[in-house]
C-alpha cells in the first residue's frame, strides 16, 4: 500500500515562493508518473503538474513558468517549487499518481497566498 505525505505549505505573500514535498512510503521508481493537484475552497480538485519517471514535466497553463516539479527516486520524494505565487494559488495541495488512485490521497498541505 502506498502512502503519500505532503508538506511544505504555509502562508506567503503574493510574489513569494514555497517548496512542497511529497514523501512516498514505498519506492516511487515503479510509479512511473506522479502528479501535483490542488483544491481551492468551493472548487473541484485540479491537476497542476505531472512528472514522468524520466523527469519530464507538464504543467497547467495557470502555473506554467512559475511552478517546477521534480522527483528524487532514490529518496522517494516528489517536489513542487512554486515561485511568483498569486492569491489564486491558494488551495490545499496534494500529490498522487497519474492517473490518481483514491486510496493514495493524503491530507494535503495548505498553501495560502495573502498580503
Amino acid at each position: 500500500q502506498v502512502q503519500l505525505v505532503e508538506s511544505g505549505g504555509g502562508l506567503v505573500q503574493p510574489g513569494g515562493s514555497l517548496r512542497l514535498s511529497c514523501a512516498a512510503s514505498v519506492s516511487i521508481f515503479s510509479i512511473k508518473t506522479m502528479g501535483w493537484y490542488r483544491q481551492a475552497p468551493g472548487k473541484q480538485r485540479e491537476m497542476v503538474a505531472i512528472i514522468w519517471g524520466s523527469g519530464s514535466t507538464q504543467y497547467a497553463d495557470s502555473v506554467k513558468g512559475r511552478f517546477t516539479a521534480s522527483r528524487d527516486n532514490a529518496k522517494n520524494l516528489v517536489h513542487l517549487q512554486m515561485n511568483s505565487l498569486k492569491p489564486e494559488d491558494t488551495a490545499i495541495y496534494y500529490c498522487n499518481t497519474v492517473p490518481t488512485v483514491t486510496g493514495y490521497w493524503g491530507q494535503g498541505t495548505q498553501v495560502t497566498v495573502s498580503s
